[in-house]
């Protein structure tokens, strides 16, 4: 499964702009980097703001540590000199907003989207399931699973529709203990069948997960995109999330109705 988050998010440069993923809501486009990788890269320019790419770095990681297959993530350094190459104009706006830091995300070269057809765990997509309502994740149903099929393992992707608290930090953090109580609607969820598998997940994930480990994965999380919240600093953002998450980790109020 997916390895541990490290203490930093590693930083490549890259060299060329490949295709647009127009499937993508964001314009995401796959790049080639410095590093010899190729990466789907969100950029920070994309209308979705750059709080989208803190709950991918922070729930990759929470992923990473739940042993679920998550790609790679890096941060991707974007010089102006890519844009100016770029003949489609939309893509060329895009690219020029986001010069400087943007997230790779590790491309999976001939994976396919998940359609229920695959011979996974029942824990394993249980801990998918119960990672999403942890982190209030409403966008894998089976109109967007965001979830690939890769030799024939389950991976699970994008994940910038979670964290929905962070969205309404414009006038200063919230309170931490409305999102621990928030409900979750796993009713429309890609993979509602394994609800009757999450206090199985919630007991393993509790084992595994603490105040210290979101330390540490929020801690990925680049300063550049922490300066959105006014009279907020980095520090200050970074202690939020982990209370947030703390707080949520200490209640089941949560949970699918039947895993409770």
């Amino acid at each position: 499964m997916g390895d541990e988050t490290s203490a930093a998010l590693p930083r490549v440069r890259v060299i060329r702009y490949v295709t647009p993923l127009r499937e993508g809501g964001s314009l995401p486009g796959v790049v080639e980097a410095d590093d010899l990788g190729t990466y789907v890269c969100k950029f920070s320019g994309a209308g979705q703001g750059v709080r989208v790419l803190v709950a991918e770095v922070i729930v990759s990681g929470l992923a990473a540590r739940l042993g679920l297959r998550t790609p790679r993530l890096v941060g991707l350094e974007l010089d102006a000199a890519i844009a100016r190459y770029e003949a489609d104009e939309e893509v060329q706006d895009l690219l020029t907003a986001s010069v400087g830091l943007n997230l790779g995300v590790d491309y999976l070269p001939g994976s396919f989207g998940f359609d229920g057809d695959v011979a996974a765990d029942a824990a394993e997509l249980a801990t998918i399931l119960w990672l999403d309502a942890f982190c209030a994740n409403v966008d894998r149903s089976w109109r967007n699973p965001n979830l690939l099929v890769w030799h024939g393992d389950v991976w699970v992707i994008d994940h910038g529709a979670s964290l929905y608290f962070h969205h309404a930090w414009s006038g200063g953090v919230t309170d931490p203990a409305r999102f621990a109580a928030q409900p979750w609607d796993v009713s429309d969820h890609v993979l509602r069948a394994y609800v009757p598998y999450v206090a199985d997940a919630d007991r393993r994930a509790r084992e595994v997960l603490s105040r210290d480990v979101f330390e540490q994965v929020v801690a990925q999380v680049p300063d550049a995109w922490l300066t959105t919240t006014p009279g907020a600093t980095p520090q200050s953002l970074r202690a939020a999330y982990v209370d947030f998450l703390t707080a949520r980790l200490g209640t089941g109020a949560w949970l699918p109705e039947v895993a409770r």
